[in-house]
């Protein structure tokens, strides 16, 4: 079989995703292809017609929180966080799911040795990203997040979700973690960290265009260990072939193909 693979959304010109499926390919011993398939928020409706020419497909902001309910079937993460950053066919029906936020988990464990559990952690942006991140975290078991988000109503909807997740009004403790989820687009330029952030603190940063932002730059000039979203990247794309061929993937070696 030859498979079709892609990666769907707007701008969809920078994704990384044709390489890494590409290098999957041939780590699993399977033959096909992968390539970048622009879609904005208006044709999310006819994602059905689009998957008629993939097997599997990657999906991409804006995508994220609108394809879902154009599948057969959702896996219980993008259930409960409404978002959904894989499609594939099986048995006739348009599978989705949502590998973002184990993918995050798994690029802190191996490029951090972070073990979640018991940690406090901030996260900037209430959008699609976060909500996939943060789902994550919950289930991994830290103590609490913090979101900072511009959309009230996105940051109070997350928040209602899970009851160690609360808005930036929080006294904030020392800070095990920080992620910031904000589009490049939407950033602002910060003089400092924030209140709790320090050398203990990793910073971590799911953009990876540029690979070094302004922000990271920031924390890392105040000791964070910190890194860009690649590895973020790799991981969930590991868990996404993982679904859709049945056979484990190397996150570790789907990173190599990147830096």
């Amino acid at each position: 079989m030859m498979w079709r693979l892609g990666v769907a959304g707007s701008p969809i010109e920078h994704s990384l995703s044709p390489v890494l499926h590409e290098a999957g390919l041939a780590m699993a011993g399977l033959t096909g292809s992968s390539r970048r398939y622009e879609m904005t928020h208006d044709d999310a409706p006819r994602i059905r017609d689009v998957m008629d020419g993939f097997d599997a497909l990657s999906v991409t902001m804006p995508l994220k929180g609108l394809v879902g309910e154009y599948c057969d079937e959702l896996d219980e993460v993008a259930e409960r966080t409404e978002s959904v950053n894989t499609l594939w066919w099986a048995g006739g029906r348009l599978h989705g799911a949502s590998t973002d936020g184990g993918g995050f988990i798994d690029a802190l464990a191996a490029q951090f040795g972070f073990d979640p559990s018991g940690a406090h952690v901030v996260v900037l942006g209430a959008g699609g990203a976060a909500r996939a991140v943060i789902d994550a975290l919950v289930f991994a078991g830290v103590s609490s997040v913090v979101v900072h988000g511009r959309t009230a109503a996105n940051v109070e909807a997350i928040t209602a979700r899970h009851a160690n997740v609360f808005d930036f009004t929080l006294t904030l403790r020392p800070v095990d973690l920080i992620v910031n989820t904000v589009p490049m687009s939407g950033r602002i330029t910060e003089a400092a960290v924030l209140q709790g952030v320090g050398a203990h603190t990793i910073a971590y940063d799911i953009v990876y265009e540029p690979r070094m932002t302004p922000w990271r730059a920031l924390h890392r000039h105040h000791g964070c260990p910190s890194a860009n979203g690649l590895g973020m990247l790799a991981y969930q794309a590991a868990r996404q072939m993982t679904l859709w061929w049945g056979v484990p993937m190397d996150g570790a070696r789907l990173l190599e193909t990147l830096t």
